[in-house]
């Protein structure tokens, strides 16, 4: 008798821990695991982005998108600044290391890539981008592939004070008044210019887009140099691009050709230098050097035009899916929280120091630079970003040519002509 109450008390007690593991195990398959598929399954995404200037503020956001969705892990990844990020993304799915998001320019860069990229267009945030927002990923079906990371600009960035002690009362618009004011800021033993020659995207981008988009038709003018109807030599914006090009390198600190992002914007940020050909991308950089500098941004006059007074404004890039993510969902989950949350709102505007590209976001807490580029955009003194749609791998070879001009190893009329043959190559 004892030994049968024993052996009873025995299968109750295992009777005991099989409904317990059995009661664990199914609330576990039947928790709703947040925003993930998988229950209690924790999974991870790779972002690899491009941004170095918000790598940062990038990962505090995750840290906080990861509080609310314990079961998505996002592991952040940053190559940009002087690094070649496209070159790095390549080799990313070469080595099947696929990210799941990353960055894309769109236009010519989307046609690249867009067999590797998730339609986004029935996401919940694609009501509320802008009208420019939404033109770099939309393909000829009307398929939204990328989420417009904000809005940005590019000029002179200046510093106020030191145009002040000068004695510059008005900000150059025109490039006899550029070179007027870098002739008052070197007789005060003042440093013009912050040149960074050492960076392909500095001068064969950025600088370089200046006179495409200075064209009258921009588009019309890239198409026409695609089908031969337009040239590079002879072109009227091409020839008085060499004005801004010397003026800059003429008044630049020492050793342009070396000069890296870093270091580029350290110089103006210290003081150093009175302007920087960059964007209201560097004003995080900026201003952790020096928090009370007071700037603004002046545009990259090639002639005395009234239209040479417009400043270069658009979509920078694009978040992108993998389409052949394993956590796809997760990964929608995640875009739609940076533009919708109050928390991924908040990053974008007031950490970010970004210009939205969405109608639901108020573009407040920017800094100089950023209020700087609404000014500009509201009186719509703007020009294009062209560079999306050249031939891929021309900016590099663009810039190659640029550092060669500044070296002084060729003329002006073999730049161009280098230009020329770079395109017709490339096309």
């Amino acid at each position: 008798m004892k030994r049968f109450l024993l052996l009873c008390m025995s299968l109750v007690f295992v009777f005991g821990i099989m409904a317990g593991c059995s009661s664990k195990e199914t609330a576990k398959d039947g928790e709703s695991g947040g925003d993930s598929k998988s229950g209690d399954e924790v999974v991870t995404l790779n972002f690899f982005q491009f941004k170095v200037e918000i790598a940062d503020q990038l990962q505090a956001m995750i840290k906080e998108f990861e509080a609310e969705h314990p079961n998505i892990k996002v592991k952040l990844e940053t190559v940009g600044g002087g690094a070649d990020y496209g070159a790095a993304l390549k080799a990313k799915f070469a080595s099947g290391e696929e990210p799941d998001i990353f960055n894309n320019g769109g236009f010519k860069e989307l046609e690249l890539w867009k067999e590797k990229l998730a339609d986004l267009s029935g996401e919940p945030w694609v009501e509320h981008v802008l009208p420019i927002g939404k033109v770099p990923m939309t393909d000829a079906d009307g398929k939204l592939y990328g989420m417009p990371v904000n809005l940005e600009g590019y000029g002179f960035v200046y510093n106020k004070d030191l145009f002040e002690k000068a004695g510059i009362t008005e900000p150059p618009k025109t490039i006899d008044e550029l070179k007027e004011a870098a002739k008052k800021l070197e007789a005060k033993k003042i440093t013009p210019f912050s040149a960074g020659y050492g960076e392909w995207w500095v001068i064969g981008q950025h600088l370089l887009n200046i006179p495409f988009a200075q064209q009258e038709d921009p588009e019309a003018f890239i198409a026409g140099l695609y089908d031969g109807s337009e040239k590079i030599v002879g072109n009227k914006q091409f020839k008085e691009f060499k004005e801004v090009l010397d003026t800059e390198l003429k008044y630049a600190n020492d050793n342009p050709l070396t000069t890296d992002y870093n270091t580029q914007v350290t110089l103006f940020a210290s003081g150093e230098t009175a302007m920087l050909q960059q964007g209201n991308w560097t004003e995080n950089m900026i201003t952790e050097i020096n928090p009370e500098i007071n700037m603004g941004f002046l545009p990259i006059p090639i002639s005395n035009d009234e239209s040479a007074g417009n400043l270069p404004v658009g979509v920078p890039n694009n978040w992108v899916l993998n389409k052949n993510s394993e956590h796809l969902e997760e990964a929608k989950t995640f875009l739609d929280w940076m533009v919708s949350s109050e928390t991924g709102k908040r990053y974008i505007t007031e950490e970010f120091a970004f210009i939205p590209a969405f109608d639901n976001i108020e573009p407040a807490g920017l800094g100089d630079l950023g209020t700087s580029i609404l000014d500009y955009s509201k009186e719509e003194k703007t020009i294009p970003w062209t560079w999306f749609k050249w031939p891929d791998g021309a900016n590099k070879e663009f810039a190659a040519a640029i550092q060669e001009y500044a070296a002084g190893k060729i003329d002006y009329d073999t730049l161009l002509e280098r230009f020329q043959s770079s395109w017709d190559n490339l096309k």
